[in-house]
Order: C-alpha cells, then sequence, then structure tokens
C-alpha cells in the first residue's frame, strides 16, 4: 500500500497525517514540523512539550523543527532562522514521501534572498525519513546554516545513553566553544549538555533501556546533541516542569562550515530514524 494522507488538525493547527505500513505520522504545515511518529508497534517516538506554543510566527519546541537559513545565535537572524515560524504549503506525494514547500522572492521578508525550500518525510512500518532541499533562486550566491531539530521521546534522560561519536571532535557550547574530543564509548546525559559534533558519518545508536534507536544522516556533516538540564529547563517558558526528562536532542546539522550555494545551486540533507 502507498503513503496515505489527509487533511487533520492538531492543537488548532492545521497538519497532514500520513499513515503507512501501520505507521503514522503527523506534519504541521507550521513550519513544516513533523509533530508525532508512531511507528507500527504503537510507541511515539518523538517529543512534544505539553506548553508548546502553536500561534501564528512562534517556534513550537518537540518534533522536528526545520532550522534555516540560521543555526542558533551564529548570525544577524533571529535565533534559528524564520522557516521554523512560516506556513509552508503542501505539494503533494512523490517518491512515497509527503512534500511540503517554502519559497520566497527577493527582499519579501527578513532574508534578502530568493530561495526555495523543499521538505519530505516517509515512513514505514520501522522508519522516519526526513530531508531538506535548499535551492538558490537569486542572481547571486549566498550561504546558510541549517538542521533538523530533532526532539527525540525517551523515558528518563538520566538513563539514557547515546553511542556512534566515540573519536568525534565536538565544539561545547555551555563551555564557551571550546573544542573536545569525545573519548568514551557513549554520550551520557547528567546534567545539561549542547555540543556541536562535526564530521560525524557512522551511524548512532540512542539507548533507552531495553529499546535501541538507529540515527542516520547524509548531507548534514554536524550532530548536534542538546538536553537543556534541569536548571536551564525551569527557564524555558514553554516546557513543563520535569519535562527535561524525557527527550534528548539528536539534531541534523549543517552549522560550523555553512553551505554556500551559487545561483540555480541545490543542497540537500536527511535524516533516518529507524
Amino acid at each position: 500500500m502507498s503513503l496515505q494522507h489527509e487533511a487533520c488538525e492538531f492543537r488548532g493547527t492545521a497538519c497532514l497525517r500520513l499513515r503507512h505500513e501501520g505507521a503514522t505520522a503527523v506534519v504541521a504545515l507550521h513550519g513544516a514540523q513533523v509533530l508525532s511518529w508512531l511507528p507500527a508497534d504503537g510507541r511515539e517516538r518523538l517529543f512534544l512539550g505539553e506548553c508548546a506554543n502553536f500561534a501564528p510566527g512562534s517556534a513550537v519546541r518537540g518534533g522536528i523543527p526545520v532550522i534555516f537559513p540560521q543555526f542558533s545565535g551564529r548570525g544577524p537572524l533571529r535565533r534559528h532562522g524564520f522557516a521554523r515560524a512560516l506556513d509552508w504549503s503542501f505539494d503533494g506525494i512523490e517518491d512515497g514521501a509527503a512534500a511540503f514547500v517554502l519559497e520566497q522572492a527577493p527582499g519579501t521578508a527578513e532574508w534578502p534572498h530568493a530561495f526555495a525550500c523543499r521538505l519530505t518525510v516517509a515512513i514505514g512500518a520501522k522508519r522516519l525519513a526526513v530531508a531538506l532541499e535548499v535551492e538558490n533562486r537569486d542572481t547571486a550566491p549566498f550561504a546558510f546554516t541549517a538542521a533538523l531539530h530533532t526532539y527525540l521521546r525517551v523515558n528518563d534522560i538520566t538513563q539514557v545513553a547515546l553511542e556512534g561519536l566515540q573519536g568525534c571532535d565536538y565544539e561545547d557550547s555551555t563551555g564557551g566553544g571550546n573544542l573536545h574530543r569525545d573519548s568514551g564509548p557513549a554520550v551520557a546525559f547528567i546534567g545539561g549538555i549542547d555540543r556541536i559534533y562535526r564530521a560525524v558519518g557512522a551511524p548512532l545508536a540512542l539507548a533507552d533501556g531495553g529499546d535501541r534507536l538507529r540515527i542516520e544522516q547524509r548531507g548534514f556533516r554536524d550532530t548536534i546533541v542538546w538536553n537543556p538540564g534541569e536548571t536551564l529547563a525551569a527557564r524555558i517558558g514553554d516546557l513543563a516542569s520535569g519535562e527535561y526528562r524525557k527527550f534528548v536532542c539528536v539534531e541534523a546539522g549543517q552549522v560550523l562550515v555553512p553551505v554556500a550555494l551559487r545561483s540555480g545551486e541545490r543542497w540537500c540533507g536527511s535524516q533516518v530514524l529507524g
């Protein structure tokens, strides 16, 4: 059976519900943000905050926000760029994936470049694949950073381990941006963590008790690992008390070296969970 889709509403927001091989996913047109992914086993894999703000122009905490054209505060634009706060258009089903588009003509928003972003979402019984494509439709080159800011639901952050980053260098955003090399067999989550791992090639595995989730990425060279920890979480208005224990962000990103596109060029990055 091919991918099925239907319009739906989630917390007052227009969405698309996808069904395939016993799995479902919900994608909001606001930000083209995947809000939910239930594989065929029925276990929700994505975290979405109880206090997430779905107001127009806001950023929704949870799911898979699309970060473009700026990661975090690394530039003059709003934090994490504007793509996650704008409405995208559903562009149909192609090659077994739902496609969503965000287009801008020159000078019509806060970034003075003409571009097109295309996000595709495909699901299977045990698999979620999300891909972001950026096309330069301007007459001049431009550069950008981007990420799929994936919030993975866990039972208890203190019992979780992320495997596959041993030997990788990372920038520690909680320690002034100093560079380190990960030498341990797995990343544990004791207190807040905010790291940008560079040149990540091998698949990762998130171990949550007896459960393991495989995480792969292509096109994106960096992996961002984030959890605010108790102290910072208490200052985040759209996180309910104790919710920081229920997620870890394992993000596919292109952060440390921006993507440069000449007129007419395209770039694509993807993340696959399963």
